[in-house]
């Protein structure tokens, strides 16, 4: 019979997702959970009992409901480290490669001064792959539909305090055409290669479908009058920094007014600003702006933008860490604090061995302590939303960042439907809402990659960038990455910067590195002649296996790979004195993909190994971006 694509999700994931009827998600502000004098977090990070329903419908945890009770109560169940991704942490081929719902559960017990001080109490997940359900001592609470973004709901009622409260979680990885990333589930019919109902996930993303509770869980509380949202925008005027401010207050007010003290605190913790009133301007006269690391010797300052208020006896107190800074673009520049800023920098993933996605405290210094050896003075989030702790180290580092959503592999025509397009619409509000407030990022990524040559693509991103722009205050520059010929996208109209993934002499003209400087040039130059805006090369490179050494070189070669580069450094150099603002190897570090022939267990484009060991190309590109550092800083550095 052979096999069939199926385009639709199978009934046992359908059965689950569609007509639930629960409480979804809070829509409102999306603050991080921080301590202050009014505001308690308890982290609910640990080892979990897991469990993978590998029934063959997928939905044994539905039909027996295992939420009702504690996990272990129902069958077997293992350890799994929280956060993490589940599939490498055990020696199970099958669940390494697994698709469908797997069931999370542990207990805690919540302080009585919670309920004493009769605080609000909220539960956040701050990222699961990729549709969760939440259930609190068996009833169900939340839902929430993609990953790498935050989501959260209020329990404060639904907490039993004096024994133990218990957190299920289901959790589902299965991409389907309107998922983001999206992808297909192939039906294997032909019974005599396949066994009945097998079936595979087939991806359009090139890196592993990692999947679980990949980032904190965490309780935290709030007064029953409290600061749902803070949005602020930086202007500068000569040397006086402007901070507007804008406060949204959440919870029972009762008809009383709000009482809002706004004060702006420089890193000494001195008040440098400071006004009363939900909305207004504070002004910083003789500011320190906030700048990339290598444009400025007092780089990354950040205030501390305090907001305290007071509502029918209710008081809520909030620190938000604000830097100052402008983002412009013209035609051939992008501007920040007026300046021209050249990005010289990496793509990276979210990606290490063990931990898979699962968020890594010293992995996330080390990468930073790596991106700042490199020279590199920017990162984009490819192709997903950074965990929370990446975008702080960014800010304090003043390293930028062009922040990216999870449409990668939008090239199937039904990824362009409508109910994709809300979904996309949907994931962008997230995305805005959390980082909006971020000084390192100066631009939004609302693609990686799509199919911008089929009619479809006009409108779609059409939408998407427009809905992006009105959804963020501060109107950051707004882009896709695309990879399609100049001649052939009629999407990248609506980009605000040109933003180009290739790759001569690696997927095309393999082994043949004399060609591509002619190619590299005529390409950037006519995409330049068509669209007249700044252009970032956000993806090139070659894939090299640590160790392997030829001379004369080839494909696989760390001295291929370096001369990839080398060739690429040459057309760069010349054209960053025109209208190219960006250029951004491709990767910063190898990472696992799927099984397939033209990977060697994962790609291995990085300059540094999964290990985060550096090869040849490290060296190179260190050098490269030391001399232009160098070459900038004599009149440019501030």
């Amino acid at each position: 019979m052979g096999t069939q694509k199926v385009m639709v999700l199978h009934a046992f994931v359908l059965s689950v997702l569609l007509f639930r009827g629960c409480g979804c998600a809070i829509q409102d502000g999306m603050l991080y959970p921080r301590d202050t004098e009014t505001r308690e977090t308890k982290d609910l990070s640990g080892v979990w009992n897991f469990r993978a329903d590998k029934s063959r419908n997928r939905n044994a945890g539905f039909e027996e409901q295992w939420f009702k009770q504690s996990l272990f109560r129902s069958g077997g169940v293992i350890d799994m480290p929280v956060p993490s991704s589940y599939n490498d942490i055990t020696q199970d081929k099958s669940l390494r490669d697994f698709v469908g719902w797997v069931w999370y559960d542990r207990e805690f017990y919540p302080p009585y001064s919670w309920q004493n001080l009769k605080q609000r109490v909220v539960l956040r997940f701050q990222s699961a792959h990729y549709y969760t359900i939440v259930w609190l001592n068996g009833e169900e609470i939340m839902e929430h539909d993609g990953g790498h973004l935050p989501f959260e709901i209020e329990v404060t009622d639904n907490l039993v305090y004096g024994q133990s409260n218990r957190i299920t979680a289901a959790v589902n990885n299965t991409l389907t055409p309107h998922t983001l990333p999206p992808g297909t589930i192939e039906y294997k019919t032909n019974t005599d290669k396949y066994p009945a109902g097998y079936f595979v996930q087939d991806l359009q993303m090139d890196f592993f479908n990692y999947a679980g509770i990949h980032r904190a869980v965490k309780l935290y509380t709030t007064p029953r009058v409290y600061i749902d949202d803070i949005t602020v925008i930086s202007d500068i005027s000569a040397s006086t920094g402007l901070v507007n401010y804008n406060i949204k207050v959440g919870g029972d007010v009762d008809g009383n007014d709000v009482i809002c003290q706004v004060d702006l605190l420089d890193k000494d913790g001195k008040t440098v600003s400071s006004k009363k009133g939900l909305q207004d301007q504070l002004s910083v006269s003789k500011a320190h702006f906030w700048w990339p690391y290598t444009m400025s010797n007092d780089s990354a300052y950040l205030y501390t933008l305090k907001v305290s208020i007071s509502s029918g006896g209710s008081s809520d107190l909030y620190r938000l860490p604000v830097g100052i800074r402008t983002v412009k673009t013209t035609n051939t520049q992008i501007l920040i604090n007026d300046k021209p800023f050249y990005c010289h920098g990496v793509a990276k993933h979210e990606d290490s061995d063990f931990r898979g996605k699962g968020v890594d405290l010293p992995l996330i210094a080390k990468d930073f302590n790596l991106l700042k050896w490199l020279g590199a003075n920017c990162f984009r989030t490819s192709h997903y939303p950074y965990a929370d702790e990446i975008m702080d180290m960014a800010d304090r580092h003043g390293i930028v960042v062009i922040d990216e959503c999870p449409g990668v592999g939008i090239t199937h025509l039904e990824n362009f439907s409508n109910k994709s397009l809300t979904h996309h619409l949907e994931v962008m509000e997230e995305l805005v809402r959390r980082d909006k407030n971020r000084p390192s990022v100066i631009m939004w990524s609302v693609a990686n990659e799509p199919a911008s040559e089929f009619p479809q693509a006009r409108h779609y991103f059409k939408s998407v960038i427009s809905h992006t722009r009105s959804v963020d205050p501060s109107s950051r520059p707004v882009t896709f990455v695309c990879d399609h010929g100049y001649d052939s996208d009629i999407a990248t109209e609506f980009c605000d910067v040109i933003c180009l993934n290739s790759y001569y002499g690696w997927y095309s003209d393999t082994g043949h590195t004399e060609v591509i400087q002619l190619q590299l040039e005529y390409n950037l130059r006519q995409w330049f002649k068509k669209r007249n805006k700044p252009i970032i090369q956000t993806e090139y490179g070659a894939g090299s296996i640590a160790g392997i050494h030829l001379n004369p070189d080839m494909a696989f070669s760390e001295d291929y790979q370096v001369e990839v580069l080398q060739e690429h450094f040459k057309i760069f150099d010349k054209l960053r004195k025109e209208f190219l603002v960006g250029e951004m190897v491709w990767n910063f570090a190898d990472f696992m993909t799927a099984q397939g022939t033209n990977r060697v267990v994962g790609n291995r484009k990085g300059v540094f190994t999964r290990q985060r060991q550096p090869k040849m190309a490290a060296y190179i590109l260190r050098e490269h971006y030391l001399s232009i550092i160098n070459s900038t800083s004599q009149h440019s550095r501030q």
